[in-house]
């Protein structure tokens, strides 16, 4: 009886841990000033919205708990595709892409809109 309580305790609050999860979901102005758009949920695609590069699929991630996400993220100007990292914090997330096993990236910080 204790053993199938605590199994239903546990999974009630990884159930309630996944809706206090910070949501990478919406619009997010990105550091060149463009509107990005992250939409799905168990992996998410990110799009701009805005700026010179509108309509451009620059990116799929998935989740890897701890609101953090891996996946891949493309550079709009170049079309070259990297190896990507992101970590939400409130409304500020941080996107990276990088090279050679993660030895070189290029980071910046996005805000929610």
């Amino acid at each position: 009886m204790f053993r199938k309580m605590s199994l239903a305790l546990a999974a009630t609050l990884m159930i309630a841990g996944a809706a206090w999860a910070d949501p990478i979901e919406g619009n997010w102005k990105t550091q060149a000033g463009s509107t990005a758009a992250i939409a799905g949920s168990d992996s998410f695609s990110i799009t701009l919205k805005s700026g010179k590069y509108a309509g451009k699929t620059i990116g799929s991630f998935k989740a890897a708990g701890d609101n953090k996400y891996t996946g891949t993220i493309t550079d709009p100007e170049t079309d070259k595709t990297y190896s990507g990292k992101a970590t939400l914090s409130g409304a500020s997330l941080k996107m990276s892409g990088c090279v050679l096993g993660g030895l070189i990236c290029k980071s910046q910080t996005w805000h929610k809109l």
